[in-house]
């Protein structure tokens, strides 16, 4: 028998999809609004404030949406591992405005408060609902969470994601464009391998932030190459390394490049 969602004076609208998502939060606004949303996009949602009541529901959802702080010491990855287990074909969203979190657990996405949109939301679902039809999904959380870091810094900023090693996480679409490559060349790659002649020597400054945890900055004409290219002499960058936790808990560099101003060339 199927559980009809309370009443919350929530008109769900005719035609929906069928597609049954579970929401998640502690938060009487928060739910009542995502529930809003939701309903009227389509979905049919069933609210839960409590662990409780999410579990008691486990077996009318087609996707879950998770909060992840619930309050009392109590988060949404408990519900995600205990509802893999019972229901693992369930898709599972988790909702977080913590970018220090670990990625890879019983969840399928995670979105980031402060950085994810409605948009994000609804376009994880329709993505995930191919999962219910047995049509397997697989998300790159990985790829989501460090573009939410990019995004977060600006298009118009080149950012590079390291691990201590060199080797590539992440790169946006500026770097990848200054670069030479597709934004997808780039993750698993090192850069002193592949660019040895062309970046300088970050070597040492991405291991130092990452061991010290201290951040590197440089205002200077040098840029993120060893030689400039060509119109870029009189060029100001400010080029910022910091360190970060990488999705796999270790400890990675955002190596970040903007141009700060254009100098005019100087004549004798």
């Amino acid at each position: 028998m199927s559980v009809e969602p309370p009443d919350n004076g929530i008109s769900v609208p005719r035609g929906v999809s069928g597609v049954r998502v579970l929401l998640l939060d502690d938060e009487p606004a928060n739910l009542h609004l995502r529930t809003a949303i939701l309903r009227q996009h389509g979905y049919h949602c069933i609210p839960a404030s409590t662990i409780e009541e999410a579990t008691e529901v486990f077996s009318d959802i087609d996707i879950a949406v998770l909060d992840y702080h619930l309050g009392s010491g109590r988060f949404g990855t408990e519900v995600a591992t205990h509802l893999r287990s019972r229901r693992p074909q369930v898709p599972i969203i988790i909702l977080s405005a913590t970018l220090e979190r670990h990625f890879g657990g019983a969840e399928d996405m995670h979105l980031l408060k402060g950085y994810s949109s409605v948009d994000d939301l609804l376009s994880a679902l329709s993505a995930l609902k191919a999962k219910r039809l047995g049509s397997p999904v697989v998300v790159d959380a990985r790829d989501f969470f460090y573009s939410r870091i990019s995004l977060a810094i600006g298009s118009d900023v080149l950012v590079q994601i390291f691990d201590d090693h060199g080797v590539w996480h992440y790169c946006n679409d500026s770097a990848a464009e200054y670069l030479g490559q597709t934004r997808d060349w780039f993750p698993g790659r090192c850069v002193f391998d592949e660019m040895p002649a062309l970046m300088r020597d970050w070597r040492e400054v991405l291991r130092t932030v990452a061991r010290t945890r201290e951040t590197y900055i440089d205002r200077t004409r040098r840029g993120l190459l060893a030689l400039p290219r060509t119109g870029e002499q009189n060029l100001t960058w400010s080029v910022l390394a910091f360190p970060i936790t990488l999705h796999d808990s270790r400890t990675g560099v955002v190596l970040t490049a903007r141009v700060l101003e254009r100098n005019s060339p100087l004549f004798a």
